[in-house]
């Protein structure tokens, strides 16, 4: 599980640095700056921690996580012209902490004895929910309710997983295969911009 854990520190770097990236274009203070990279990076874990009541909350119970999001913040502050030509690079741990903390998060539901369904609701807190918080935060549209499919590739992960383990697999097989999943329809989404249905007219409006 050494190599998950990674993956899960990563994704929290990438996370703390798109929150980092948008509190400064809003002009946020130091201070404004560290909570919403804080809240960004760890607030879908500590969501799921509270719904379920698990103790310690996971950022508490680890301090790399308080370490990781800082030392995003300070790099942050001081090569924030340079990130921009990393993009890709932080897209991609972000795509790999998404499909991690989707799956970390549905485990932690399922070792709750949490129905599946509602393990896979937990799994999907944990990684998006991160997101949402900033964008309120910040006083923007959550990406998630508005274009890209993000919770939807958590949500096939997440079903993937509980498929995957109904037939006794190796549980690393699993988590790689499941995640893998993840990462590839968010990959695909972003490069063909495909974004779920949205309603805009009914059986009974008037064409």
């Amino acid at each position: 599980m050494e190599l998950i854990y990674v993956l899960d520190i990563l994704g929290t770097f990438a996370f703390a640095i798109s929150g980092a990236l948008v509190a400064s274009d809003k002009k946020f203070d130091l201070f404004g700056v560290i909570i919403i990279a804080f809240v960004t990076a760890v607030g879908g874990g500590m969501l799921r921690d509270v719904l379920i009541d698990a103790h310690p909350i996971n950022w508490i119970g680890d301090l790399n996580y308080l370490w990781t999001i800082l030392t995003a913040v300070v790099l942050t502050f001081l090569f924030k012209s340079k990130i921009a030509f990393l993009s890709k690079t932080l897209f991609l741990f972000d795509t790999i902490g998404l499909s991690v903390f989707t799956l970390l998060g549905l485990q932690k539901g399922l070792n709750y004895e949490l129905h599946p369904i509602i393990a896979i609701i937990m799994g999907m807190i944990s990684a998006v929910f991160g997101g949402v918080l900033r964008d309120v935060l910040t006083n923007k549209v959550p990406l998630i309710f508005e274009k890209e499919i993000y919770a939807s590739a958590c949500l096939v992960g997440g079903v993937s997983y509980l498929c995957l383990s109904y037939f006794g697999i190796s549980e690393d097989i699993v988590f790689i295969i499941s995640a893998s999943i993840i990462v590839i329809i968010r990959l695909i989404a972003v490069k063909f911009h495909l974004e779920l249905p949205k309603i805009k007219d009914d059986l009974f409006s008037k064409s």
